[in-house]
């Protein structure tokens, strides 16, 4: 526990301030004030010194301010900030010429670089509309792919992200995500991704949404905000026959899940399934702004001015992304793949200690862990989790939860196994407290 209560008097006067001036639309997961960080540990303006399992919502993807990266960052300010996307510059084609040498599909890949997640996901419907000439989509129950008009028309994860902004984009039918632990289709005995496959094609596209008119699926390999779920393993294959089949695009959102979080560059990967188009962020820069939609080359032909940014191929943030993917593919790619397996491991020893955990789920170190009411039930225990984020927070360690009862992990993907047994020691002793409470 810490020494002092917390939030610290300085943290309560920035928090006084931010109330009185930043938009109330942003959600706070804890009354966290930063101040400086390292790797995987943080510190706020009160001195208070904190494990980040959040790592910015899958952000920081090399730790808070890798050496490398900000090495990478002040040589590139101190040439230029900005040239707008309306002319070229060397650092914006050695970024796409390297984002593109890792897509996951065989086929020859151009890039949109824009800002975000929300706006590669933007750049993704435009694109499968555009060469596709088709107007409609399926999406997913559970799925979070921004909050831009054209990305919330498919986010469906809570109710308040679209409270009052109807209408949306028309042209998406959603379906249930393929969540092996909570499943909603009667599977009749069969395999679970494949029962979801079926309802696509059996239903959907038998009586609602004719296939000639569906441009693409846009999908989360993982599923982030919607629990941390991971589909079956017979999910993706069986999509992918049934696109190929009436000529519908895959995207894949890889914004939370890509970049090595996984253990691999995209978690689509772990499936031996290729998608149409990638989006990806989040991770890609280690935290400094940036979005990219990769696509097929024979998908991304759209003339001069179909689309476009200010910010496109920002020379810091492309900067940073180069410095970050170096890291990543020579150091710690490997080590997401092993300690995530070591931190399943460790909470697998927790779920037995506990009745509460339900399920602890994912791939890499994008870690769920699940907690439930009761095991047989596995109806979800929102209360708890949310009272474990609080009580993880006094204990010194950052957590955020997502879905309805799940808390992420999702640490730096440098993070070694001291910083992990510690973290998961702060995690523990929260659960046990709540329990008792």
């Amino acid at each position: 526990m810490k020494s002092q209560q917390l939030p610290g008097p300085k943290a309560k006067q920035v928090i006084s301030r931010d109330k009185a001036v930043v938009s109330p639309s942003y959600p706070r997961v804890a009354p966290f004030v930063m101040d400086h960080g390292s790797g995987s540990e943080v510190w706020d303006v009160d001195g208070n010194r904190y494990i980040d399992f959040t790592s910015g919502i899958a952000v920081c993807s090399t730790g808070h301010s890798h050496p490398k990266v900000v090495e990478a960052i002040k040589k590139q300010a101190e040439r230029f900030l900005h040239i707008s996307s309306d002319f070229y510059h060397p650092i914006w084609v050695e970024f796409a010429e390297r984002i593109t040498g890792i897509a996951p599909f065989k086929e020859p890949a151009k890039v949109f670089v824009s800002n975000s997640g929300a706006e590669s996901v933007e750049a993704a419907i435009k694109i499968a509309r555009w060469h596709t000439g088709r107007q409609q989509f399926i999406g997913f129950y559970g799925a979070f792919h921004g909050r831009t008009m054209g990305a919330l028309a498919f986010t469906a994860s809570k109710p308040v992200y679209r409270r009052g902004f109807m209408p949306l984009m028309n042209g998406v039918t959603h379906v249930p995500y393929p969540n092996p632990y909570r499943q909603i289709l009667a599977s009749d005995g069969k395999k679970y991704g494949e029962t979801v496959v079926r309802f696509i094609e059996e239903v959907v596209l038998t009586h609602v949404l004719p296939p000639e008119d569906c441009a693409a699926i846009l999908i989360e390999p993982i599923q982030g905000e919607g629990g941390y779920v991971v589909p079956p393993d017979d999910f993706f294959p069986a999509l992918r026959k049934l696109c190929d089949k009436h000529g519908i695009l895959i995207i894949a959102d890889e914004v939370q899940s890509g970049v090595g979080r996984t253990g691999k560059w995209w978690a689509i990967e772990h499936w031996d399934v290729e998608p149409d188009i990638v989006c990806s962020a989040k991770g890609l820069a280690s935290g400094v702004p940036l979005g990219a939609t990769i696509a097929r080359e024979s998908l991304m032909q759209w003339p001069e001015g179909a689309h476009g940014n200010t910010f496109g191929g920002n020379p810091i943030a492309c900067a940073a992304a180069l410095a970050t993917l170096e890291l990543v593919e020579d150091e710690m790619m490997e080590n997401a793949a092993a300690m995530g397996e070591y931190t399943q491991d460790a909470l697998a020893e927790i779920q037995a200690r506990h009745q509460s955990i339900g399920d602890v789920r994912g791939k890499g170190l994008m870690i769920g862990v699940d907690f439930v009411i009761d095991r047989e039930s596995r109806d979800p225990a929102h209360d708890l989790r949310d009272r474990i984020e609080e009580l993880a927070f006094q204990n010194g360690l950052l957590v955020m939860g997502c879905g309805k009862s799940t808390i992420r992990i999702a640490p730096a993907l440098n993070i070694d196994k001291a910083l992990i047994d510690e973290g998961l020691e702060k995690l523990e002793s929260a659960v046990t407290e709540a329990e008792k409470e």
